[in-house]
């Protein structure tokens, strides 16, 4: 009933707002990414001006996805026996499809240069009734303040404020996000999955060159509280705190000439004390490989994040990135080099954790690239809490692709991903699953 109470609101708002203005959901924003196929390979929205205003605009849009899976898993953990249960024993996979997911988004063009988003998830995995997972303002101009140095200031510069998607890394830019795959070759994102959502603000500067600078501070957390923290750190024997997390980004990206694109930025984060971080796991909608590393028990809800390794970095986290990104006509790389530190509240020291992935995609035919064909390789070794050895998982993908339309989407892929030295009495303890995914897409 909860869940049929909030689409029903839902409706009747995307129904309000369609009468703002008739055709609404066909407006063009200014400095936005499209939803459907013309969103690939978008990064940052650039000061690329190329929709003149003419008054206030909203438009709907959505995102919808849904799998079929068959994979299979298995490990040689040794039994550990609760209540005549065996919890190490994964769970028993057959085919079959995976709970559908879809997102609402809705842009609004609030001013010459000003525009708002808001996304909402209407059905994931991990929250199966309809939550908000954020919504922001970005100024690209500042007309309202009728200054001419503000004016030519804002020809290089771009503000946002609000609940937003971290700009860490250029990674979260390719991932799959709720029933928004729309722009990932592939069916799940990374094993080290660095999205969050939080609260603050981020300025931007973009030469003419091809060179850009951002800078950001945000709270930190996912979920925020006015609650003064209680918990004694064990690293300062103080009590904690909830410090602002920072970050920040430099890059290069320029079409060099009409078939080769060039693109490579160096990404920071950063977070000395935090009540929660969820950078590595502040996914709200949920890996869409189900169950592949769990025990007979698991619930696919409350188990969300299957396949990815969450580091346990909650206290605090300091993360770099490198993404170096190359298409020349129809075929693109794309690769992430990471080294994350951290700790949770309860332990003195940090750990780390590196990551490295490697995509290779072709595109064809020219012109159209409505098909493609793709690879991606994704190692992970880290240190975590409570194992003496560092741990190691390596995927490997191989994808296929069709664009029918410039908003409908099919592929399919077969994968393959390995658990190594997690100690004998861990469910992953020579963990695998392999097997195919097919998933189906519509983006608008």
């Amino acid at each position: 009933m909860k869940k049929t109470k909030y689409i029903y609101h839902i409706l009747n708002i995307i129904f309000i707002l369609g009468c703002i203005k008739a055709g609404a959901q066909y407006s063009q924003i200014q400095y936005l990414r499209p939803n459907d196929k013309n969103g690939l390979n978008k990064f940052e929205s650039g000061k690329q001006d190329t929709v003149p205003f003419d008054g206030l605009k909203v438009r709907i849009g959505g995102n919808f996805s849904q799998d079929f899976q068959g994979l299979r898993n298995h490990n040689n953990a040794q039994s550990v026996i609760v209540d005549g249960v065996n919890q190490n024993l994964p769970a028993h996979l057959t085919n079959g499809f995976n709970l559908a997911m879809a997102n609402l988004n809705i842009d609004v063009q609030l001013a010459d240069g000003i525009r708002m988003n808001l996304t909402t998830y209407l059905s994931t995995r991990h929250h199966q009734d309809t939550w908000v997972k954020g919504g922001y303002i970005q100024f690209d101009k500042l007309l309202f303040l009728n200054n001419d140095w503000v004016n030519k200031l804002m020809k290089n510069l771009t503000l946002k404020v609000g609940d937003f998607e971290v700009d860490y890394g250029d990674a979260h830019f390719r991932r799959t996000d709720g029933g928004n795959s729309i722009y990932n070759p592939f069916v799940e994102n990374y094993i080290l999955d660095a999205f969050a959502t939080e609260i603050g603000g981020e300025i931007y500067y973009h030469a003419n060159n091809g060179i850009f600078i951002m800078g950001g501070v945000t709270n930190g957390v996912l979920d925020p509280s006015v609650t003064k923290p209680t918990k004694i750190d064990s690293a300062t024997g103080e009590t904690n705190h909830s410090g602002a997390a920072f970050h920040g980004k430099i890059g290069y990206d320029k079409q060099l000439t009409s078939d080769f694109r060039f693109r490579l930025t160096g990404s920071f984060y950063t977070d000395k004390s935090s009540p929660s971080n969820t950078l590595y796991w502040g996914d709200r909608a949920g890996s869409h490989y189900f169950l592949v590393m769990e025990n007979t028990s698991a619930d696919a809800s409350d188990n969300a994040w299957s396949g990815r390794l969450n580091p346990n970095f909650s206290e605090e986290v300091h993360s770099f990135m490198i993404n170096p990104f190359i298409k020349y006509k129809g075929l693109e790389l794309f690769g992430t080099g990471e080294i994350i530190k951290g700790r949770a509240i309860t332990e003195t020291d940090n750990r780390q954790a590196t990551q490295w992935a490697g995509d290779i995609i072709y595109r064809f035919p020219a012109n159209k690239e409505n098909f493609w064909i793709g690879a991606r390789y994704n190692t992970v070794k880290a240190e975590l809490s409570g194992i003496e050895d560092k741990v190691t998982v390596n995927r490997a993908v191989g994808s296929i692709g069709w664009f029918m339309t410039k908003n409908i989407m099919l592929k399919g892929e077969y994968v393959s991903q390995k658990y190594n030295h997690f100690p004998s009495d861990d469910l992953r303890s020579g963990g695998k699953f392999n097997g195919f995914m097919i998933e189906a897409s519509v983006g608008f």
